[in-house]
């Protein structure tokens, strides 16, 4: 079958899905059997995989029962709402422990109070009420802005609308799950979405509340976000508060001392999670004093005094099929181990990664194995060992390309310079844009959610627009010939001037989230910050190999030496620079302002050097942060003060003194940080 009639056929059958979703969501009058309607999905999504350049806004993979609203206002939340960083076992547990008493400068073996809550497997909401009245409501959105869906939330009974109570908060944000008990979605929804946090999901973003109103959607309370005054000392009374203010708590939480008896809860939860009647995918911990929480402050984008322990892994048997090498933004070689589908915990799994050329080495993992596959939660399905005895005899080991199956470049380990060893890793030698498959992930990744956010310019779409020669630098994105598009199967005069739309939006865009667009290798987007809040302008940035003073970044406290040889060698390519150069011209990119507050600390540049008494480093520069001081890693012009605890840096103390810095000790540090309160 030709490329035309693939597409007929496919296209006949997405017009079809069409009309069963309009009659059975809309006219509540279907056509078929739920048999039926699964088989035509199944089609369709069949036919996607085997071509990659089917493509259509009504396909199965896109819409999960009906299409939810994309016309929400968004709004900035008071306080970020984070994420959760992950515990899988008991050692993960030992170390996140151990991490909070280092920054808190108590001993390692020091047993904290949590409070431990089931994870429900829902949709994050935040609720801001001002005298007692529900105000409105926003999803989680990217953590700093949510779209506001106060009228969905509205027809939730378990939320509160007016809380005439004495000791309840002038303002404050409360903050918790939306979701769907087993029970209702096994009665009334399981034939209209994939699971019950799809359902939530598509419920909570719908056009009309009414509609939002007719599914039975529960709401459990557990943090709050800003608020102007509270008296409350831990988190187990805020709970505890939160029931006397009419909210529903989880009726599992429990406040627990100590590792051991945290992991006791957690398998006495295990074992019951099949008969709880709403999804949990594991436990929250919280360190349950809020004074402890505000010292321990957050990290990146998820906070150091929480933790989600999963649930362990669901564990299935294959074949692995073939072996795909995957090359990576940067380079990296990853081998995918494509396998005979199979179910596992009701997840569907055909691929399974590899790790790396060592980790196939390592296990001896041949085409043809049988293997033990094991997937947890949204951790990508892995191999956890092989099956020797059933090996065909005449199977040959896995030879790793020594080319880029890409480029025909020379593929290499790097040199360790910490571990003295060679990398793990194997990469293409190419810079960059010369290779295509690495110019295709730096596309995706300059699209993605956390750079440029284009809404509906995904993966599918960077593929596509590569096949047809559309893009070949991320810069191009800007100049698509949109009359062209209009002509290309799946986009209508609609879908064209929304993607129009959505790039020409993206065209003012932070200085920060520029620069980790750009994918430079060890430039995360905390990185990313640092060197925008120290530049502060694009210009500097594209200024920093012209005037040689990559070498000054050094000075960040955060920056070193593998970021500095990433940058080095990142400016060094000529089309790297001219990518720069051209999307500078095209972008409004937004100087770094600093949100500076009068006091003490501001404008004020700080560098620590010997062990501090009480305290840790780490949150000795978070307060002076806190207060809006900078800190740096090496003794310059710039620095204010030089804070020496015990057995400071005798070459450090002795530039300071050469450069007539301020040095100062710890005593001396709280009370600058005293006067700025």
């Amino acid at each position: 079958m030709d490329k035309n009639k693939i597409k007929k056929v496919y296209n006949e059958k997405i017009k079809y899905l069409v009309k069963l979703n309009e009659h059975y969501y809309d006219l509540s009058d279907p056509l078929v059997n739920d048999n039926e309607y699964d088989q035509i999905k199944k089609e369709i999504l069949s036919l996607e995989k085997k071509y990659d350049f089917l493509r259509n806004e009504n396909s199965p993979s896109k819409i999960i029962g009906f299409r939810p609203s994309k016309t929400f206002k968004k709004v900035f939340h008071r306080v970020p709402m984070l994420s959760l960083s992950n515990a899988f076992d008991e050692e993960d547990l030992i170390n996140f422990q151990k991490k909070i008493n280092n920054f808190l400068d108590q001993k390692s073996s020091n047993e904290l109070e949590y409070s431990a809550e089931p994870k429900i497997d829902g949709i994050s909401a935040s609720l801001v009420f001002k005298k007692g009245k529900f105000v409105m409501g926003l999803s989680r959105g990217d953590g700093k802005e949510g779209e506001d869906i106060t009228q969905n939330l509205m027809t939730i009974n378990d939320i509160p609308k007016d809380i005439p109570i004495k000791n309840f908060p002038d303002e404050i944000d409360i903050r918790g799950e939306v979701f769907i008990q087993n029970n209702d979605f096994e009665k009334n929804l399981k034939d209209k979405f994939a699971n019950p946090r799809n359902a939530a999901s598509g419920s909570l973003r719908q056009k009309n509340p009414q509609d939002t109103k007719k599914i039975p959607l529960k709401f459990i309370a557990y943090a709050f976000g800003h608020v102007d005054k509270i008296e409350i000392k831990n988190q187990s009374d805020y709970l505890h508060q939160l029931s006397k203010w009419g909210f529903k708590t989880n009726p599992f939480n429990k406040t627990i001392k100590g590792i051991k008896n945290l992991m006791k809860n957690y398998h006495e939860i295990e074992k019951k999670r099949n008969e709880i009647d709403f999804d949990i995918d594991g436990i929250v911990y919280k360190v349950n004093n809020f004074d402890l929480q505000r010292r321990l402050g957050n990290v990146a984008n998820s906070p150091r005094w929480a933790i989600a322990h999963k649930f362990s892994a669901n564990k299935g048997t294959s074949t692995i099929l073939n072996i795909e090498i995957q090359i990576g933004r940067t380079g990296a070689l990853t081998p995918v181990a494509k396998i005979k589908p199979i179910n596992i915990g009701g997840v569907v799994v055909s691929n399974a990664t590899l790790h790396n050329e060592d980790e196939i080495m390592r296990k001896d993992i041949r085409i043809g194995d049988m293997v033990v596959i094991e997937r947890a939660g949204d951790v990508i399905p892995h191999i956890v060992e092989v099956d020797y005895k059933k090996r065909n005899k005449d199977s040959k080991k896995y030879i790793f390309p020594i080319k880029c199956p890409s480029c025909g470049a020379k593929t290499i380990k790097e040199y360790n310079s910490i571990t003295k060893k060679n990398d793990a890793v194997r990469r293409c030698s190419s810079d960059g844009y010369d290779c295509d498959k690495m110019t295709i992930e730096k596309i995706k990744h300059f699209v993605s959610k956390e750079a440029f956010n284009i809404d509906g310019f995904g993966k599918k779409i960077v593929e596509n627009f590569w096949k047809l020669k559309m893009i070949r630098l991320p810069q191009d994105i800007f100049g698509l010939n949109y009359e062209k598009i209009k002509t290309m199967d799946g986009w209508g005069q609609q879908s064209v001037a929304n993607l129009r739309y959505a790039i020409e939006e993206k065209k003012n865009i932070s200085f920060e989230k520029f620069i980790y667009a750009l994918g430079i290798r060890h430039i995360g987007f905390e990185n990313a910050k640092l060197i925008a809040k120290t530049l502060k302008s694009p210009e500097k940035f594209l200024n920093l190999s012209k005037e040689n003073k990559i070498d000054d970044l050094l000075n960040i406290d955060g920056i070193g030496e593998t970021q500095i040889t990433s940058l080095k060698k990142f400016f060094s390519n000529k089309t790297n620079l001219n990518v720069i150069q051209d999307l500078q011209k095209i972008l409004n990119i937004k100087k770094t302002i600093e949100n500076k507050t009068v006091g003490v600390l501001s404008d004020k540049i700080f560098m620590f050097t010997g062990k501090l008494t009480g305290i840790s480093r780490a949150e000795a520069k978070s307060l002076i942060e806190k207060n809006s001081g900078t800190i740096i890693s090496n003794v310059s012009k710039k620095l204010d003060y030089l804070i020496i605890g015990e057995k400071p840096t005798k070459r450090k103390v002795e530039a300071a003194k050469e450069l007539k810095i301020k040095i100062i000790d710890q005593s001396e540090l709280y009370k600058l940080l005293d006067k700025s309160s």
